[in-house]
This record gives C-alpha cells, sequence and structure tokens, in this order.
C-alpha cells in the first residue's frame, strides 16, 4: 500500500455511513411533510426543503450533530406575518414549530432567534430556517432577535458555488472538506464548518494538483495546513463562496495548522525514505486514528 491507498481507506472511513444518512433522510421526509401539509396542503414529503451547510455540501463528517435544513414557505404566508404588529418574526418561528410538533410531538422543539430547532436523542439537531424565495435567488427569513426584523441570505448560491468548483477539482474539494473536520475534532481547533469550507474553496482553486487523484493527498495536506497557517491572525471575518456572506473566526488556528503542516512534511520525507509505517503516524497525528496505521 502506498500514499493513495492511505488516503482513498481514510476518505472512506469519513464518510456519512448509510445507516445515518437513512435516518437523516427519513427525519427530513418527515418533517417536509408536515410542513407541506399546513403550507400547502400537499403530502409531498420532498417538496420545497433543501439541505443547507455542510451536509448540504457533502462535507459533513460521521460526527456531524447539526443537520440545516431551509423550507421554503409561500409567499402568501410573508404576506400574512409582514401584516401583524410585534414580533411576527417570532410568530412565524412558533407557528412552524406548533407544525413541527404535529410530527415530533415528544422531542425538544424551540423557535428561537432565526430557526426551529429539532433535539433528537442520538445528539443530531435539525435547525430548519422557514424561508421566502426571493425574484433573484436570494431568501428572506425571520430573525426574531431585538425586536424582530426579516432577512436575507443566499444558500443556494453558496451551494451552487462550492459544488461547481468540486467538480471543477475532481471532487477534491469535499474530500478536503472533510479532511479538514477530521484534523479539527481531532485536535481541538476553534474552526466553524463553513470557514473550513471557505478557505478550502480559496485554497483548492489555486493548488496545482488540484484535478488529481489521493496520490496527491500528501501534498493537499502539506499545501492546505501551509495556506491556513499563512492566514493573518487579525483577520475576523471571510467571505462565503457565492454570497460573500461574512463567516466569522471562532479562535485561533494558524498554530494549530502549522504544527500538521511541519507532521506533514515530515511524513512526506519518511515515506520517500521508504519509512511507511512512520509516515502514517505522521498522518495519524493530524487527522486522528480514523487514519489507517
Amino acid at each position: 500500500m502506498g500514499v493513495a491507498d492511505w488516503f482513498s481507506a481514510f476518505c472512506t472511513s469519513i464518510r456519512i455511513g448509510t445507516d445515518l444518512r437513512s435516518s437523516i433522510a427519513y427525519r427530513t421526509k418527515r418533517i417536509t411533510k408536515q410542513l407541506n401539509m399546513d403550507s400547502r396542503s400537499s403530502s409531498s414529503d420532498t417538496a420545497n426543503s433543501f439541505y443547507a451547510g455542510s451536509y448540504g455540501r457533502s462535507t459533513a463528517v460521521p460526527s456531524v450533530s447539526d443537520i440545516d435544513l431551509v423550507y421554503v414557505l409561500p409567499y402568501e404566508v410573508y404576506e400574512q406575518h409582514d401584516k401583524l404588529k410585534g414580533n411576527k418574526q417570532s410568530t412565524l418561528l412558533q407557528a412552524v414549530r406548533n407544525t413541527i410538533r404535529k410530527t415530533y410531538p415528544t422531542s425538544a422543539i424551540s423557535g428561537d432567534g432565526q430557526v426551529v430547532a429539532i433535539v433528537f436523542n442520538d445528539g443530531i439537531t435539525y435547525e430548519i430556517l422557514p424561508a421566502f424565495l426571493n425574484k433573484d435567488g436570494s431568501y428572506t427569513y425571520p430573525d426574531s432577535n431585538n425586536g424582530g426584523s426579516w432577512k436575507v441570505c443566499k444558500p443556494k448560491h453558496e451551494l451552487d458555488a462550492f459544488l461547481t468548483r468540486n467538480a471543477e477539482c475532481n471532487g477534491n474539494l469535499v474530500e478536503l472538506g472533510r479532511m479538514a473536520r477530521a484534523w479539527r475534532d481531532y485536535n481541538n481547533v476553534p474552526m466553524s464548518g463553513m470557514l473550513i469550507d471557505t478557505l478550502a474553496y480559496q485554497f483548492i482553486a489555486a493548488w496545482s494538483h488540484r484535478d488529481k487523484s489521493y496520490l496527491y493527498y500528501d501534498y493537499l495536506t502539506r499545501d492546505f495546513f501551509n495556506f491556513l497557517a499563512a492566514q493573518s491572525e487579525a483577520q475576523t471575518y471571510w467571505l462565503a463562496p457565492g454570497s460573500n456572506s461574512y463567516v466569522w473566526r471562532k479562535g485561533k488556528f494558524e498554530y494549530k495548522a502549522r504544527q500538521a503542516e511541519l507532521r506533514a512534511l515530515e511524513a512526506i520525507e519518511h515515506q520517500a525514505n521508504n519509512r511507511e509505517w512512520s509516515a502514517k503516524q505522521k498522518f495519524r497525528e493530524i487527522y486522528g486514528t480514523a487514519f489507517p496505521d
């Protein structure tokens, strides 16, 4: 076995398995069907909803705890609520919460801030964003904070930009997003999934081997962590692909990225000198025990 086999096995191990995907799909269909029944008198369990976030970008790993689901309400619902007095956004969120409660009456469901959240007993939390489609493809959504307001987001723009670049890079962008999450989780790095994917998106556009296979993933590891380590610690936000929304820093990650780059350089040197076991141990220091030993 060599580098390509190691990284192929590693990337396979950090994909979400069939059982969890089936569970997520089942819950999504139940939620979508109930929302369609109440808002459109439709029994469809697929129409008018889509995944956003890491699950929508396919960069989620088996440790995923949040599923972001956008549900598109009819525009007349916006018109009805916009005429109300007081915190009309909170009223809308409570109405969506009450609909979902018909399907999950015993689950913990809250409707505060911008989403309706459902906490399941397996540790998965659904965050459902009720939204209204605008003519330019953006979405208006409720924010009940500070007295309530309507805000605009562009989740489809973000998904389209990310998945288009992934297709242009032989699928390597999605794989990199998952690998970086394995590094983050194993090393307790303060980075959101959105920041990981934003920086991976920026990095891979100029990476010279972006269209190559697993054979180049040792270089991918080295070069991506060099890119992360070179970010300015004074920078507080980056712009999300497709939408240019702000993606905020949660903490300093540059030092741990530099450590990962140095481990990758050691691993590459070991591999060049036929010390395969030592090379794999260095990659395990970066990515954790999911990397083959």
